[in-house]
């Protein structure tokens, strides 16, 4: 094809040669043709993944045709960015340059189909560039035409004017989803029926179908591929026997937010606004009640007196009798703090913490100040914006207090393989109280795939995260620590294939209780001869932890390596373990595909087909009564770490939330089910409104779960973890980011952060080493334990700079939400790239002033060393070793081995599980014991949840 498109002279003997080999070649040519941004491509992809799916051992070639510019001469060859279905190697796909301006083809194309035909391919689709109303050119140079369009074509009489609607076997109307598409599809079947005299067919049998190529297993496809089929049998004689059986009816949108609640982020906006002016009445009310009674009291003649009684009187029926309530719990409340300890419940269970922190100079340190407020307006307006931690609307805090013995620490690790990464949690959590693990995964587990010697893979295992593919690595990564003790939460940074490592970790702890099972009815024995005589019959080695145990790992969750605990335990015993282990457990997986797609790309399935699945995992959460584990932790890390500033990053992280609710909701959950399963992310910064960033996120969510979704207190409680900020760690003088890690804890620690992570000061040039990952944990610690103020729990509460932040930063989130309200929603933003054009606005922002130097970053660009303070080159650089990516490469292969009799079956009830639109994770749980991750990865891309990128 090169030579023939480069050299036309030169190839003309070879042109008629080929000419002599097709002579009675068959092979039916598809062309497709349409209008630009039709979505032709996304169509193409659609049609070639069922062609794979249903069309056994038949070949397909695909000549894709991009316009060349006529003032550069340049083409920009994109097509094969939006193509997932490709990459089989029953496919061959070629770009082609039409090499001219205003021509829809190259005219090389003939060439191109004589050359694919000669390859001997089964089938060949021709795609042309953009065209307009009366190109017909596709039509000389194909057996079977397609015409794509949308429902956006104008005035109906336009359809007169295009010349394929008389020539298509096929019409296609894509992005059905768009408004008016019904009524585009009775026009253009009105104008197929006056093209082709065909009055009075009936408009089922015109050749005319809606679609939506982006929308998961959409019917509307289906009946278009079928009706392909049946139409190249009609006009070629050559039957693909393709196998699909398919439900008639034409697309219908499945709405991840319904149209009627399109409006969301506007009405939470306009509901916090409502909250805020009533609560200004209310406190004017108050205030005038104060007042009254404060002359009342000084009167001594008794008419005035009588009369002020009685505006007092009217004043007081005008307040609300929550707020009442509060002005007359004031005293108590007041009174409770004074106490020595506190006594609260949660979930039925009394706890009682100790109010005062005695200082070396032996005065009590309040853990919570109250305001010294006398007027009833500016004790009611606190109490209403403001109040004590864990009390609406949660400024302050989500809990009462801080839970006693368990810092805030997130204990982060993640390199080579699991065993490498189990040492380091070990050696990071080592006589602490309380194990918080935050896991990082290697670029080839966060795409969803195998370790692999493919270079472009080989090359990640390990590295910048650790490797994990199987239930076996999950087992040995937390082997250990008891995923259901009390102590232990587990944290996962993983986002598109969140559902399959979740499926991972929760079996590992329904496993580790199996064992503690195993062990405390004296079964080891027996079990030991079930597993040998598995392995035995299997012809294969166990799995082993890869070296010796470090300190404090006492094997738990190795016992089983290998196996599952319903091979081994009688089926009752196992489902009442299973039931126990997933509603104890403790932890959040990120899960946050709105982000991954916003900020951070590391997309594997479509937005849609993401969601579904998050859904999916919120519902099984709730049926098995999962409470303490978090189906996701809505991020704004990574939208930080992309570029946004804090306020973007508020208002897309919150959008981001309330775009969850509303989606369960559609789903038919119950607020109260699943809100209290939400977590946040966000980042810390140094700028000022850092400072504040829990807080207004606390109190925007409270009242939009309270008054508009009439949340339960649990459901109105955002707690969030949250990071120091890798974007302000700098290569250049890195001693002086753990400065900037201590200010960013700080912030965080004082705002009352639920749990931080404070990132090591080389992170700038290489994975943390154990010794900065020591000064790293080291930072929050001495705060925490040492900083005396640290003591109290509440130190932001009443100064003046952070009561204007807290107002300032919510009022710019708000206005952000109607932005984003204007465009559609969060979904109808994330169409146009909003979210990622504004980050990368503001990353440019951020980069020029900081070029400039009028953002002075000191040891960057001013307040250099002698030396110029040039980038720092490690000492040290942690990378997964040969020996582990090879390791991992084994397990793997041994893994997918040992379970091949059960695997290919397993996948398949998966992909029926997932056309059917059943619940999707009930299925993973199962899947995930016997299947690798880039298994179950793949096979759901085969039925169409792949991502489809953008430019």
């Amino acid at each position: 094809m090169t030579v023939a498109e480069n050299d036309p002279d030169a190839a003309q003997s070879f042109v008629n040669e080929l000419k002599k080999l097709t002579i009675n070649n068959n092979a039916p040519v598809l062309g497709i043709t349409g209008t630009g941004g039709s979505g032709k491509s996304s169509l193409v992809d659609e049609l070639v993944r069922r062609f794979l799916t249903e069309v056994k051992d038949k070949t397909l070639a695909i000549i894709s045709v991009d316009p060349s510019k006529r003032k550069t001469g340049g083409a920009l060859l994109g097509d094969r960015i939006r193509m997932n279905a490709i990459n089989n190697s029953r496919i061959y796909m070629r770009s082609l340059a039409t090499r001219q301006a205003n021509l829809a083809l190259s005219k090389n194309v003939q060439e191109s189909i004589d050359i694919c035909k000669a390859a001997g391919y089964d089938l060949i689709i021709v795609e042309t560039s953009g065209i307009g109303q009366s190109d017909t050119e596709i039509t000389e140079h194909c057996d079977i035409s397609l015409y794509v369009m949308t429902p956006e074509f104008g005035a109906a009489t336009q359809l007169e004017k295009i010349d394929m609607l008389d020539f298509a076997d096929l019409v296609a109307i894509n992005k059905f989803d768009k408004r008016g598409a019904l009524d585009a599809l009775r026009d253009v079947r009105k104008q197929f029926k006056r093209n082709h005299n065909l009055f009075t067919a009936d408009d089922d049998s015109l050749p005319v179908y809606g679609t939506m190529a982006s929308q998961f297993n959409d019917p509307g496809m289906n009946n278009l591929f079928t009706a392909l089929m049946q139409k190249i049998k009609e006009k070629t004689g050559i039957d693909f026997k393709a196998q699909m059986e398919l439900i008639g009816g034409e697309s219908e949108k499945i709405y991840i937010i319904p149209p009627d609640r399109i409006r969301y982020l506007a009405e939470i906006a306009e509901s916090s606004q409502t909250y805020n002016e009533w609560v200004d009445k209310q406190a004017a009310i108050a205030r005038k009640m104060y007042q009254l009674q404060g002359v009342i009291d000084l009167s001594t003649e008794e008419n005035l007196t009588n009369t002020l009684k009685e505006i007092y009187q009217h004043q007081e029926e005008q307040l609300d009798g929550e707020c009442r309530k509060l002005l007359r719990q004031w005293p108590e409340t007041k009174t409770k703090y004074q106490q020595k300890f506190f006594v609260y419940k949660v979930r039925d269970k009394e706890i009682k913490q100790p109010l005062f922190y005695e200082s070396l100079s032996k005065l009590q340190i309040p853990k919570v100040s109250l305001p010294r407020y006398k007027d009833w307006g500016d004790i009611l307006q606190w109490l209403l914006t403001e109040n004590v931690p864990g009390e609406f609307p949660y400024a302050a805090g989500v809990f009462p207090l801080k839970r006693e013995g368990e810092d805030p620490t997130r204990m982060f690790a993640g390199e080579g393989g699991p065993e490498r990464t189990n040492k380091r949690f070990h050696y990071v959590s080592l006589g602490q109280p309380a194990h918080r693990l935050s896991t990082a995964f290697d670029s080839v587990t966060l795409y969803g795939e195998d370790p692999h010697v493919r270079p472009d893979i080989y090359g990640k295992i390990g590295n910048s995260g650790v490797s994990i593919a199987t239930l076996d690595d999950a087992k040995k990564l937390y082997s250990g620590f008891d995923l259901c003790a009390s102590s232990t939460s587990v944290s996962m940074t993983i986002n598109g294939p969140a559902p399959m490592l979740l499926g991972f970790f929760m079996n590992a702890a329904i496993d580790q209780q199996c064992e503690k099972y195993i062990i405390k009815n004296g079964l080891q024995k027996e079990v030991e001869n079930k597993i040998l005589s598995i392995y035995k019959e299997k012809g294969q080695q166990r799995p082993t932890y890869n070296g010796s145990l470090p300190e404090g790992n006492d094997g738990l969750g190795l016992m089983l390596l290998g196996v599952t605990g319903d091979k081994v335990l009688p089926a009752d015993v196992y489902v009442k373990i299973k039931a126990h282990a997933i509603s104890t457990v403790r932890g959040t997986v990120q899960a946050d595909i709105l982000k991954e797609d916003q900020a951070q790309n590391t997309c594997i399935f479509s937005t849609e087909f993401a969601l579904r699945m998050m859904g999916d995992i919120q519902n099984y959460f709730i049926t098995e009564k999962v409470r303490n584990f978090y189906s996701v932790s809505i991020s704004g890390y990574h939208i930080a770490e992309a570029g946004a500033n804090p306020i973007s990053q508020l208002a897309f992280t919150l959008s981001n939330g309330f775009t969850f609710v509303e989606y369960y909701l559609s789903r038919g959950m119950n607020i109260d089910d699943f809100a209290p399963n939400l977590s946040f992310f966000f980042s810390n910064g140094i700028d000022p409104e850092y400072s504040v960033i829990g807080r207004v996120a606390r109190r925007i969510w409270a009242k939009a779960i309270k008054n508009k979704y009439k949340g339960n207190d649990r459901s109105q409680k955002l707690k969030y973890h949250i990071q120091t900020s890798g974007r302000s760690l700098h290569a250049q003088e890195i001693d002086f980011n753990d400065i900037r890690t201590t200010l960013q804890a700080l912030y965080a620690i004082y705002d009352n952060c639920n749990s931080l992570h404070t990132n090591a000061y080389d992170e700038a040039i290489t994975t943390p080493t154990e010794e900065s990952v020591r000064r790293a944990m080291a930072i929050q610690l001495i705060i925490n334990r040492e900083l005396g103020l640290a003591k109290n729990e509440n130190p932001l509460q009443g100064a003046f700079i952070i009561e204007d932040l807290t107002d300032l930063v919510e009022e710019a989130v708000l206005l952000e939400f109607k932005r984003i309200n204007d465009r559609g929603g969060v979904l109808g933003a994330m169409e146009t790239m909003y979210q990622r054009g504004k980050i990368q606005e503001e990353s440019l922002y951020y980069e020029t002033l900081k070029h400039t130097g009028e953002y002075p970053i000191v040891g960057v660009n001013t307040f250099l060393n002698k030396n110029g303070s040039p980038t720092i080159i490690p000492g040290e650089v942690i990378r997964a070793t040969e020996e582990e990516k090879q390791y991992q490469i084994t397990a793997l292969k041994t893994f997918q081995d040992r379970n091949s009799d059960l695997s290919a079956a397993a996948l398949k009830k998966l992909q029926k599980t997932a056309i059917a639109g059943e619940n999707i994770f009930n299925e993973l749980m199962e899947v995930c014991k016997i299947c690798s991750l880039g298994q179950i990865s793949n096979a759901l891309y085969e039925v169409g949840g792949q991502y489809r990128r953008n430019m």
